[in-house]
């Protein structure tokens, strides 16, 4: 993700937080604002960077909780946010649909990458992605998914779906259940291979030891949209 589009996003994204708060009457106007988001936007240090800004300039805090898209959604379904920034397109058109949101806007995108050891005893450097996955599920070489429901895990099963295998219950095929910088620490220590985000990665690759090996493949498109939350 280039700078300029970056600086795009965001500006658009902290722009619907203060359109959300400007639409309220003043008593009604909160001082907090509650953002959902995924742990990709953690990890990756976007949002320590981008949130002091926002409350330096409209006077208001940023409450982030950070988790994956589903359960960002799930917390929107409830009303325990105001604003969610999420990854996970599909699962956003059923939130959507079903009237948990008002409005749904395009701020970012970045890309997923498959790393793995520098071997790479599955042979998938350079492959596209589905043929990657095909790959590693044939030889049994290790994977480390987050299995949490969360954007990237749900990119994860689209994958597999295209190479035409269902992983679940293999031995080679290890949930974490665990956010994306946790579960790159867990592939990394037992040298296997995983689907993240690049920003996650280009963030906390050093001592990592896993290399990227897949990228580039169209499939790997990973796009980021910002939420407000119909409070009714």
């Amino acid at each position: 993700m280039t700078t300029r589009r970056l600086r795009t996003g965001f500006t658009l994204f902290f722009a619907v937080l203060s359109m959300l708060v400007s639409s309220l009457p003043a008593a009604a106007a909160p001082k907090t604002v509650i953002l959902a988001t995924t742990t990709s936007t953690q990890d990756s240090g976007l949002l320590d960077v981008l949130v002091p800004l926002f409350e330096k300039e409209s006077g208001l805090q940023v409450k982030t909780i950070s988790v994956g898209s589903g359960q960002a959604m799930k917390m929107g379904e409830k009303g325990e946010a105001d604003v969610l920034l999420v990854h996970s397109p599909d699962a956003e058109k059923k939130f959507m649909a079903e009237g948990y949101g008002i409005t749904r806007r395009l701020v970012m995108h970045n890309d997923f990458i498959i790393l793995g050891p520098a071997a790479d005893p599955a042979r998938v450097k350079g492959s596209k992605a589905a043929e990657a996955m095909k790959r590693i599920a044939q030889t049994g070489a290790l994977f480390a998914s987050r299995g949490d429901n969360s954007g990237t895990h749900a990119k994860e099963k689209g994958l597999w779906k295209a190479a035409g295998v269902d992983p679940e219950g293999q031995k080679w095929y290890q949930q974490t259940g665990l956010g994306m910088g946790q579960t790159l620490n867990v592939a990394a220590e037992k040298k296997a291979y995983i689907l993240t985000d690049r920003a996650t990665y280009l963030s906390l690759k050093k001592g990592l030891g896993l290399e990227i090996l897949v990228e580039g493949d169209g499939k790997l498109l990973n796009l980021y949209h910002v939420i407000e939350i119909n409070p009714v």
